[in-house]
């Protein structure tokens, strides 16, 4: 610097240069910095975003839970009326929507959706060694350890077994010797795996995705055939459970009671004339054993018509409940072939006299379609009524920022649908078209071409 006049000194060219740069490389901080508050800023503004999008569709699967539950309490006559897909498919919840998933049996190129019943599966704690064999993909050794982890022996079955082999296990625990909570419980038992159990379906949605037909080049690993080839999850449950009551609320006959003859008698007297009914109470022996209420039709003779006005009002057990019994009305092909005695032309015509037949109120109708013997055999283990139902409830915001999804099973035994099990299935990923999420983050309506609708 130099002095001047005054005693004032002056900046020479070299202190100006490097005042120059001092205050370029401060504007550069400041500037940086900024730019990284700004940043900083625009992703808390996404995470907010995101946030209040993903509370969003956490919301509306509560949001679904109620309109399910207020569609079974709505008392709907006829168990199909539950099934249909229309309440269920992007269902618009404000600027949400919802779906109600579950795995279509028939086509797996077709998303299907409604709700799954329960009672049209086979119940993996009381069905019989015999029945979990004929399941898809069983085999014997999970078979007999299912039958060892629920009972609550310690006897080891052929190929099961008992606490000798689960406390030998690199992470030890007991032989459960109870009911299964849970299907995916199965996955502690000897000899279960998620293949048997899951497929290829390892997302749980029903369709052939790419992942799923790519051989080993992404889990899982599948063979390539173009058909997903599941497991046998979507067949089995632990929920169905029926009280031993008619549809009125009323006790039930017991047919093998000697005790309750009167009882039987009046109830007869109620659909038949005096004489009908001293007819068929002649046939009835003094010490009644019948297998079920279909060998009592046979046994005593009694029409089609006279027989399903009363069916309702029979039983052969004064258990107050009956677990595992399967609707025959609404079970599948596979589970069809799990009744004892059944083959694939004996389910095949059941399916189709379902299909032709609207009026199925009673068990009798199998009469029908299957020779005594069958029927008689299939009687103990079936029913036309259902009380639990499962959803799989997929929730996705309006802006296409988040989802959620959960499994549902909701009992509606004693008249008021609750809650028996919820569990998330978020992160088993987006199991719907793509095309969704996109057009939405896009701010796009659903067209039904993106929707896959019709």
């Amino acid at each position: 610097m130099n002095a001047t006049e005054g005693g004032q000194f002056e900046p020479t060219g070299r202190s100006k240069g490097t005042i120059l740069i001092v205050t370029i490389w401060v504007v550069l901080v400041l500037a940086g910095l900024a730019l990284v508050f700004a940043h900083s800023m625009r992703i808390a503004a996404i995470v907010a975003a995101n946030h209040v999008a993903s509370l969003k569709a956490e919301s509306v699967a509560a949001g679904a839970s109620e309109f399910i539950m207020a569609q079974l309490a709505a008392g709907e006559e006829e168990t199909g009326d539950l099934m249909e897909s229309e309440p269920y498919e992007a269902v618009e919840l404000g600027e949400d929507y919802f779906w109600v998933l579950r795995s279509n049996l028939e086509d797996d190129d077709e998303f299907d959706y409604g709700l799954t019943d329960e009672a049209g599966k086979v119940n993996l704690n009381s069905a019989s060694e015999e029945m979990l064999l004929r399941l898809p993909g069983m085999t014997a050794e999970l078979a007999a350890s299912i039958i060892d982890w629920r009972d609550e022996d310690s006897e080891i079955s052929p190929g099961g077994a008992e606490d000798e082999y689960y406390l030998l296990l690199s992470e030890p625990y007991n032989c459960k010797n109870s009911e299964l909570e849970t299907v995916d419980e199965i996955l502690l038992i000897k000899g279960a795996s998620e293949e048997l159990l899951y497929g290829e379906d390892t997302n749980l949605n029903g369709i052939l995705d790419d992942n799923e037909n790519d051989g080993d080049l992404s889990d899982p690993d599948d063979n390539r055939n173009g058909r997903l080839d599941t497991g046998f999850y979507d067949y089995v449950t632990v929920y169905s459970v029926e009280e031993n009551v008619d549809n009125e609320g009323g006790q039930r006959i017991n047919i093998n009671d000697a005790g309750a003859r009167g009882d039987l008698q009046s109830a007869l007297q109620e659909t038949l004339k005096e004489e009908r009914t001293l007819e068929v109470m002649s046939l009835i022996p003094t010490r009644p054993s019948f297998d079920n209420i279909l060998d009592f039709y046979y046994m005593t003779g009694l029409k089609f018509e006279e027989f399903t006005q009363i069916a309702d009002r029979l039983t052969t057990s004064d258990e107050a409940t009956m677990p595992g019994v399967v609707n025959v009305n609404t079970a599948s092909k596979e589970v069809l072939l799990c009744l004892p005695g059944l083959e694939e032309n004996d389910a095949d015509a059941l399916l189709s006299y379902r299909d032709r037949n609207n009026e199925l109120d009673s068990i009798a109708w199998v009469t029908n379609v299957l020779d005594r013997e069958k029927a008689v055999g299939i009687g103990t283990y079936i029913t036309v009524r259902s009380f639990q139902y499962s959803a799989d409830i997929v929730c996705l915001s309006g802006n296409g920022r988040a989802y959620k999804r959960y499994k549902a099973v909701f009992d509606t035994a004693g008249g008021t649908p609750h809650v028996v099990y919820w569990k998330s299935l978020t992160h088993s990923g987006w199991p719907l078209n793509r095309e969704i999420v996109a057009a939405l983050r896009k701010g796009e309506p659903l067209t039904n071409r993106i929707l896959g609708m019709n």
